[in-house]
This record gives C-alpha cells, structure tokens and sequence, in this order.
C-alpha cells in the first residue's frame, strides 16, 4: 500500500483532502498524505482528520509497511472507516518549527564540517551529534557564522541522482549514523544555496523552509561531550 507523500511536493501545503485507503492497529492509511512521518531525526507530524459526521486528532504520524504512512490516532479518537473521504489539517506551528530546526541543523553542519554521528529535531530545538574530539574554542564565533548564512536567505530546494550516483559521490553523505533515504532508484538531495556551488547539498527525505531567512535568530546551546570522540550541539530558535 502506497501513501502519497504529498508533504515531498510542498512542505508548506496545510490542509488537503484525501481517502482513507486503509488501517494498521489503530492507524489510518490515506491514500495521500500532507502528514511526515517519523524517520531521519525528524519527528512525526500531528493535526487532525475531519469527515462527515467525525474527527480525528492525529497524535504521530509513522512509517509503515512499504510506501505506507500510518496516522496514529489520540487516545479515545474516532477514526474514519475505509473508503471515507477526509479533509486533513497539519498542526501548521508544530511542522513549520521542524522545518526550520530541520534547515538550520544542515547549516550547523556547514559550519562545523565534521562528520555527523547522530541528531534529532523538535519544536523550537535540535541537536546534532559530530565526531569532534576536541570542544570548539570558540562556541560564539561558530553562532555568528551561522547566523550570517541564515540571514544571507538563500533558497533551499532539491535534486535527485540516482542510487549508483550516490554510491560514487560518497562524499555527499554526512551522517555516519544514519542511512540517507536510497533504494528506490532516485535518492533526493536537498540545496541551500544556487549554482554549481551551494552552501551545502546533502541527501535527506525531511520538510524544510524554502529561504534560510525563515529560520530567524537561532542560538546554540551547550556543548555535551558524549564519548571519547563525540560532541552533541544543541541549537534553538531565538524568535
């Protein structure tokens, strides 16, 4: 069963109608979905499903089986039956934070060109993990350059190579912990930049705000070291 990632054509689409193409557990398959699921540090979006006579508080959204995107329901929610025709609503604050965490954490990683061991994404926060043994000298420096490339507002947008393209362009891929989104035939890559030299061009299946100048003012948190040679970053949203 196939879930049409209609959140993978415009991360800034809120509302659409679809139809319930299926269930898993207590889950609700649509047969295209505004709604991101959980995967590449990226949390599950919530919101809501709306129909005739009901409505659903969607709570999480998750991968399931195949190209499948289950809604999880809130706890003691109705869910829509098969067949039934739904408009359904993204909790528009809550995802638009993640696409901005989400494009500022690829600028962290322009900044700090290590290699990334781990990360995670919420609202308002992140966090990128790098293999880093020694503390930066200077954290305040590192905010300012990332600052400055956020406020130059440069455009985000993708391109796709294939598997084989991926697999000779190693250098591409950034995260030693996680695996980029292949295997399909086509890996999507995503650009912060124009031209034949971006600010950064990594492969990645997350949302992300289509101008870095959405992301505002951010702030870089503490420094944790998290064994011999890795350090976790944590960056806010100062706005």
């Amino acid at each position: 069963m196939k879930s049409e990632p209609l959140f993978r054509d415009d991360a800034y689409h809120r509302v659409a109608p679809a139809t319930v193409a299926g269930h898993d557990g207590d889950g609700v398959i649509l047969d295209a979905t505004l709604f991101y699921p959980t995967g590449g540090g990226q949390p599950g979006d919530s919101g809501w499903l709306r129909w005739d006579g009901g409505e659903m508080e969607v709570a999480n959204t998750i991968k399931g089986e195949g190209e499948a995107v289950v809604l999880v329901p809130a706890e003691g929610n109705p869910r829509p039956e098969l067949g039934q025709p739904v408009e359904q609503e993204l909790n528009w604050d809550r995802r638009f934070e993640h696409m901005r965490v989400h494009t500022a954490l690829h600028l962290l990683s322009v900044v700090i060109p290590l290699d990334v061991t781990g990360g995670q994404i919420g609202a308002g926060k992140g966090r990128l993990d790098f293999n880093m043994p020694e503390a930066p000298q200077d954290k305040q420096a590192l905010q300012d350059e990332l600052q400055a490339l956020i406020d130059r507002d440069l455009p985000v947008g993708e391109t796709w190579i294939t598997d084989a393209e991926l697999d000779a362009n190693p250098g591409l891929v950034k995260t030693m912990s996680v695996k980029p989104p292949s295997g399909a035939g086509k890996v999507r890559l995503v650009r912060i930049g124009q031209g034949d030299d971006p600010v950064d061009l990594q492969p990645c299946g997350g949302t992300h705000v289509a101008r870095t100048g959405e992301i505002g003012r951010i702030r870089l948190g503490k420094i944790e070291k998290k064994g011999r040679q890795n350090r976790r970053v944590y960056l806010h949203l100062d706005d």
